[in-house]
C-alpha cells in the first residue's frame, strides 16, 4: 500500500534526525542479498549501536540534499563507534559476494566507496585502546623490571657478604 504524503514527511523528518545523530552513515547497494542475509546483518549491526534500514532514495535525498542516490539503497546509521559497523557491513557484503558500498558520511565529511573501504581496514576503537594501553604500560613494565633486578642484585650481594662472614646461606631470620 502506498504511503501518504504525511507518512512520507514523517519518514523524512525521522531520517533528518538520524542523519544529525549518526556519527557515520554508509549507503550500500543491497541487490542480491536475501532477506535472511539482511536480517542477520541488521541483528549484528544493532549489537554495535547502529541501524541498517532500506528507504526510498527520493526520501533519503529529501532528508539530505547533499546525496544523490540511484538503485536499491540500504543505509547504515552508526551512533556510537564510527568504524566497527562499517567493518561489519563491508565484511558481510564481501562474504556474500553481493552488494557494495556506494558512499557515506563520516561526521560531516562526504566519503566515496574507496574511502569507506579504507575505513573498514582500520582497527576498531577497542583495538586502538588496547594498543595505546600496551604502549603506555611498556615503559612502566621496563622500570619495574629494572628495579626488581636491582633488588635481586642487592639481596644476592647481601647474601654473599653473609656467607663470607661465616653465616649460613640457608638460614632464615
Amino acid at each position: 500500500m502506498p504511503k501518504t504524503r504525511v507518512q512520507k514527511e514523517e519518514i523524512v523528518q525521522k531520517l533528518k534526525e538520524k542523519f544529525s545523530q549518526a556519527r557515520s552513515v554508509v549507503f550500500a547497494d543491497y541487490k542480491g542479498l536475501s532477506m535472511k542475509h539482511l536480517s542477520d546483518l541488521r541483528n549484528k549491526l544493532s549489537e554495535v549501536d547502529s541501524e541498517f534500514t532500506i528507504t526510498k532514495n527520493t526520501l533519503l535525498n529529501k532528508a539530505n540534499p547533499e546525496i544523490k542516490l540511484e538503485g536499491p539503497t540500504a543505509t547504515l546509521f552508526s551512533y556510537d563507534d564510527e568504524i566497527s559497523p562499517i567493518k561489519l557491513l563491508v565484511k558481510a557484503l564481501k562474504d556474500a559476494a553481493l552488494g557494495k558500498v556506494k558512499s557515506g558520511f563520516l561526521g560531516q565529511d562526504l566519503l566515496d566507496e574507496a574511502k569507506i573501504l579504507q575505513l573498514a581496514t582500520l582497527p576498531s576503537k577497542d583495538e586502538l585502546r588496547a594498543k595505546t594501553v600496551g604502549i603506555l604500560v611498556a615503559p612502566i613494565q621496563g622500570i619495574v623490571s629494572v628495579l626488581q633486578g636491582n633488588l635481586r642484585n642487592l639481596v644476592y650481594a647481601l647474601n654473599q657478604i653473609k656467607l663470607q662472614r661465616g653465616g649460613d646461606a640457608q638460614a632464615s631470620s
